[in-house]
Protein backbone atom coordinates (compact mmCIF):
# COMPACT_ATOMS: atom_id res chain seq x y z
CA UNK A 1 0.00 0.00 0.00
CA UNK A 2 3.00 2.56 1.08
CA UNK A 3 3.94 2.20 -2.60
CA UNK A 4 0.32 2.53 -4.18
CA UNK A 5 -0.55 5.50 -2.78
CA UNK A 6 2.94 7.32 -1.30
CA UNK A 7 3.44 10.95 -1.03
CA UNK A 8 5.81 10.75 -3.94
CA UNK A 9 3.37 9.54 -6.04
CA UNK A 10 0.08 11.06 -4.91
CA UNK A 11 2.25 14.73 -5.29
CA UNK A 12 3.37 13.78 -9.16
CA UNK A 13 -0.30 13.17 -9.57
CA UNK A 14 -0.73 16.89 -8.29
CA UNK A 15 1.76 18.12 -10.31
CA UNK A 16 -0.20 16.83 -13.19
CA UNK A 17 -3.13 19.17 -12.89
CA UNK A 18 -2.68 23.04 -14.10
CA UNK A 19 -2.87 25.37 -11.38
CA UNK A 20 -5.77 28.02 -12.15
CA UNK A 21 -5.87 31.90 -10.73
CA UNK A 22 -7.79 31.49 -8.03
CA UNK A 23 -11.10 32.55 -8.46
CA UNK A 24 -13.49 35.31 -5.97
CA UNK A 25 -14.99 31.38 -4.74
CA UNK A 26 -11.64 30.41 -3.30
CA UNK A 27 -11.72 32.84 -0.83
CA UNK A 28 -9.41 31.63 1.57
CA UNK A 29 -5.84 29.75 1.06
CA UNK A 30 -7.49 26.46 2.15
CA UNK A 31 -10.64 26.84 -0.76
CA UNK A 32 -7.60 27.21 -3.00
CA UNK A 33 -6.66 23.84 -1.55
CA UNK A 34 -9.71 22.28 -1.83
CA UNK A 35 -10.76 24.24 -6.23
CA UNK A 36 -7.70 22.24 -7.47
CA UNK A 37 -9.50 19.02 -8.07
CA UNK A 38 -6.42 16.49 -8.72
CA UNK A 39 -7.63 14.57 -5.99
CA UNK A 40 -11.52 13.38 -7.27
CA UNK A 41 -9.82 11.58 -10.63
CA UNK A 42 -7.11 9.88 -8.11
CA UNK A 43 -10.03 8.93 -5.90
CA UNK A 44 -12.28 7.43 -8.20
CA UNK A 45 -10.23 6.05 -10.47
CA UNK A 46 -8.85 3.76 -7.03
CA UNK A 47 -12.32 2.94 -6.24
CA UNK A 48 -12.98 2.05 -9.93
CA UNK A 49 -9.94 0.00 -10.42
CA UNK A 50 -11.20 -2.35 -7.07
CA UNK A 51 -8.44 -0.56 -4.53
CA UNK A 52 -10.66 0.94 -2.33
CA UNK A 53 -8.36 0.75 0.83
CA UNK A 54 -6.13 3.35 -1.69
CA UNK A 55 -9.04 6.02 -0.89
CA UNK A 56 -8.28 6.69 2.48
CA UNK A 57 -4.84 7.40 1.70
CA UNK A 58 -5.80 9.95 -1.08
CA UNK A 59 -8.05 11.69 1.46
CA UNK A 60 -5.35 12.17 4.25
CA UNK A 61 -2.81 13.77 1.81
CA UNK A 62 -5.33 16.40 1.10
CA UNK A 63 -6.79 16.87 4.70
CA UNK A 64 -2.74 16.83 5.70
CA UNK A 65 -2.34 20.22 3.42
CA UNK A 66 -5.11 21.53 4.36
CA UNK A 67 -4.52 21.58 8.04
CA UNK A 68 -0.95 23.02 7.58
CA UNK A 69 -2.94 25.99 5.68
CA UNK A 70 -4.95 26.27 8.44
CA UNK A 71 -1.99 25.89 10.90
CA UNK A 72 -0.35 28.92 8.34
CA UNK A 73 -2.98 30.86 8.23
CA UNK A 74 -4.53 30.92 11.75
CA UNK A 75 -7.74 30.00 10.32
CA UNK A 76 -10.56 30.08 12.57
CA UNK A 77 -12.07 26.90 14.19
CA UNK A 78 -15.22 27.12 12.22
CA UNK A 79 -13.61 28.00 8.61
CA UNK A 80 -11.19 25.20 8.82
CA UNK A 81 -13.79 22.64 9.94
CA UNK A 82 -16.02 23.88 7.11
CA UNK A 83 -13.33 23.45 4.68
CA UNK A 84 -12.49 20.42 6.03
CA UNK A 85 -16.46 18.70 5.84
CA UNK A 86 -16.15 20.46 2.39
CA UNK A 87 -13.48 17.76 1.41
CA UNK A 88 -14.92 14.53 3.03
CA UNK A 89 -18.19 15.60 1.32
CA UNK A 90 -16.27 16.14 -2.13
CA UNK A 91 -14.65 12.58 -1.72
CA UNK A 92 -17.96 10.80 -0.64
CA UNK A 93 -20.21 12.17 -3.37
CA UNK A 94 -17.17 12.08 -6.13
CA UNK A 95 -17.29 8.61 -5.45
CA UNK A 96 -21.09 8.07 -5.05
CA UNK A 97 -22.14 9.59 -8.40
CA UNK A 98 -18.76 7.60 -10.27
CA UNK A 99 -20.66 4.57 -8.74
CA UNK A 100 -23.39 5.21 -11.77
CA UNK A 101 -19.87 4.47 -13.90
CA UNK A 102 -17.81 1.71 -11.79
CA UNK A 103 -20.57 0.12 -10.04
CA UNK A 104 -22.57 0.43 -7.10
CA UNK A 105 -20.28 -2.47 -5.42
CA UNK A 106 -16.81 -0.51 -6.22
CA UNK A 107 -18.52 2.31 -4.92
CA UNK A 108 -19.67 1.26 -1.76
CA UNK A 109 -16.18 -0.14 -0.86
CA UNK A 110 -14.58 2.77 -2.16
CA UNK A 111 -17.18 4.83 0.46
CA UNK A 112 -16.62 1.96 3.45
CA UNK A 113 -12.79 2.15 3.26
CA UNK A 114 -13.58 6.45 3.43
CA UNK A 115 -15.95 6.30 6.43
CA UNK A 116 -13.24 4.07 8.43
CA UNK A 117 -10.96 6.40 8.24
CA UNK A 118 -12.87 9.64 8.43
CA UNK A 119 -12.75 11.59 11.39
CA UNK A 120 -16.17 11.47 13.74
CA UNK A 121 -16.86 14.99 13.25
CA UNK A 122 -16.74 15.19 9.34
CA UNK A 123 -18.83 12.04 8.88
CA UNK A 124 -22.79 13.13 7.43
CA UNK A 125 -25.90 11.31 9.16
CA UNK A 126 -28.54 13.09 6.61
CA UNK A 127 -28.60 12.58 2.94
CA UNK A 128 -27.56 15.75 1.34
CA UNK A 129 -30.06 15.42 -1.24
CA UNK A 130 -33.58 16.75 -1.10
CA UNK A 131 -35.66 13.88 -0.48
CA UNK A 132 -38.81 15.64 -0.58
CA UNK A 133 -38.47 16.75 -4.61
CA UNK A 134 -40.81 15.21 -6.42
CA UNK A 135 -39.52 12.80 -9.72
CA UNK A 136 -40.98 15.54 -12.22
CA UNK A 137 -38.46 17.76 -11.06
CA UNK A 138 -35.59 14.82 -11.66
CA UNK A 139 -36.74 14.56 -15.08
CA UNK A 140 -36.54 18.89 -15.72
CA UNK A 141 -33.10 18.47 -13.88
CA UNK A 142 -31.62 15.65 -15.82
CA UNK A 143 -32.82 17.20 -18.93
CA UNK A 144 -30.93 20.76 -18.18
CA UNK A 145 -28.08 19.17 -17.16
CA UNK A 146 -28.18 16.47 -19.81
CA UNK A 147 -28.02 19.14 -22.50
CA UNK A 148 -25.73 21.34 -20.48
CA UNK A 149 -23.09 18.52 -20.64
CA UNK A 150 -23.65 16.85 -23.99
CA UNK A 151 -24.12 20.22 -25.76
CA UNK A 152 -24.94 19.44 -29.78
CA UNK A 153 -24.56 15.87 -28.62
CA UNK A 154 -27.38 15.56 -26.60
CA UNK A 155 -30.12 14.27 -28.48
CA UNK A 156 -27.76 11.48 -30.22
CA UNK A 157 -27.01 10.01 -27.17
CA UNK A 158 -30.15 10.63 -25.38
CA UNK A 159 -32.08 8.60 -28.35
CA UNK A 160 -29.38 5.66 -28.94
CA UNK A 161 -30.06 5.21 -24.86
CA UNK A 162 -33.65 5.59 -25.76
CA UNK A 163 -33.29 3.19 -28.52
CA UNK A 164 -31.81 0.51 -26.79
CA UNK A 165 -33.33 0.47 -23.45
CA UNK A 166 -36.29 3.09 -23.11
CA UNK A 167 -35.92 2.21 -19.53
CA UNK A 168 -32.22 3.06 -19.95
CA UNK A 169 -33.09 6.31 -21.39
CA UNK A 170 -35.20 7.27 -18.18
CA UNK A 171 -33.06 6.21 -15.70
CA UNK A 172 -30.29 7.85 -17.26
CA UNK A 173 -31.88 11.12 -17.60
CA UNK A 174 -33.95 11.57 -14.63
CA UNK A 175 -31.53 9.44 -12.11
CA UNK A 176 -28.65 9.68 -13.55
CA UNK A 177 -29.21 13.24 -14.58
CA UNK A 178 -31.08 14.84 -12.39
CA UNK A 179 -30.75 12.98 -9.14
CA UNK A 180 -27.27 11.73 -8.86
CA UNK A 181 -25.12 14.15 -11.14
CA UNK A 182 -27.89 17.10 -10.42
CA UNK A 183 -26.82 17.81 -7.45
CA UNK A 184 -23.94 20.17 -7.02
CA UNK A 185 -23.79 22.00 -4.27
CA UNK A 186 -20.54 19.85 -3.23
CA UNK A 187 -19.49 18.82 -6.15
CA UNK A 188 -19.71 21.41 -9.15
CA UNK A 189 -21.02 20.14 -12.76
CA UNK A 190 -16.90 20.02 -13.74
CA UNK A 191 -15.96 18.39 -10.99
CA UNK A 192 -18.56 15.57 -11.95
CA UNK A 193 -17.29 15.46 -15.38
CA UNK A 194 -14.19 15.09 -14.05
CA UNK A 195 -14.99 12.29 -11.79
CA UNK A 196 -16.90 10.70 -14.53
CA UNK A 197 -13.84 10.56 -16.63
CA UNK A 198 -11.76 8.68 -14.20
CA UNK A 199 -14.54 6.18 -13.52
CA UNK A 200 -14.53 5.23 -17.57
CA UNK A 201 -10.79 5.31 -18.11
CA UNK A 202 -11.04 2.52 -14.93
CA UNK A 203 -13.91 0.51 -16.43
CA UNK A 204 -11.92 0.36 -19.90
CA UNK A 205 -15.15 2.27 -21.71
CA UNK A 206 -13.46 4.21 -24.76
CA UNK A 207 -16.39 5.13 -26.51
CA UNK A 208 -18.12 6.78 -22.90
CA UNK A 209 -14.66 8.58 -22.55
CA UNK A 210 -14.60 10.33 -25.44
CA UNK A 211 -18.42 11.44 -24.59
CA UNK A 212 -17.10 12.73 -21.34
CA UNK A 213 -14.03 13.79 -22.22
CA UNK A 214 -15.48 16.37 -24.46
CA UNK A 215 -18.35 16.93 -21.86
CA UNK A 216 -15.97 18.72 -19.68
CA UNK A 217 -14.28 20.65 -22.08
CA UNK A 218 -18.30 21.88 -22.44
CA UNK A 219 -18.40 22.62 -18.61
CA UNK A 220 -15.23 24.62 -19.07
CA UNK A 221 -11.94 22.41 -18.73
CA UNK A 222 -8.83 23.60 -20.51
CA UNK A 223 -7.32 21.20 -23.04
CA UNK A 224 -4.98 21.39 -20.54
CA UNK A 225 -7.04 20.04 -17.91
CA UNK A 226 -8.79 17.30 -19.43
CA UNK A 227 -5.63 15.78 -20.55
CA UNK A 228 -4.18 16.28 -16.77
CA UNK A 229 -7.21 14.16 -15.48
CA UNK A 230 -7.08 11.58 -18.49
CA UNK A 231 -3.06 10.83 -17.20
CA UNK A 232 -4.12 10.95 -13.98
CA UNK A 233 -6.97 8.47 -14.33
CA UNK A 234 -4.26 6.13 -16.19
CA UNK A 235 -1.38 6.62 -13.79
CA UNK A 236 -3.62 5.52 -11.01
CA UNK A 237 -5.40 2.87 -12.73
CA UNK A 238 -2.34 0.88 -14.65
CA UNK A 239 -0.62 1.48 -10.70
CA UNK A 240 -3.84 -0.71 -9.69
CA UNK A 241 -3.33 -3.41 -12.29
CA UNK A 242 -5.53 -2.17 -14.84
CA UNK A 243 -5.07 -3.26 -18.73
CA UNK A 244 -6.64 -1.67 -21.56
CA UNK A 245 -7.59 -3.69 -24.53
CA UNK A 246 -7.32 -1.52 -27.02
CA UNK A 247 -5.83 1.61 -25.23
CA UNK A 248 -7.07 5.41 -23.79
CA UNK A 249 -8.49 7.39 -26.30
CA UNK A 250 -6.97 10.99 -25.97
CA UNK A 251 -8.87 13.99 -26.38
CA UNK A 252 -9.03 16.22 -29.34
CA UNK A 253 -9.72 19.31 -29.30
Amino acid sequence: MASLTSGVFLNRLKSLYPRRVPSVAARTKGMEVLSNPWYIPVAVSFGGSNRPEAVPHVFRHVLDELTNVHDQESTPHDVAHSEKLLLARKLRDSIFKAGLITGYSRAINGLVSLHESMPEELRDEQPLRDLKTPVEEYVRRGKELYSYMYGETAAPVQNLLDAIYPDMGWFSNTIGYGLTYGYTEVTSPLETSLAIVAGLIALDTPRQVNWHMGNARRLGATLEEVKAVRQIAVEVAEKSGVHWRDGVPEIID
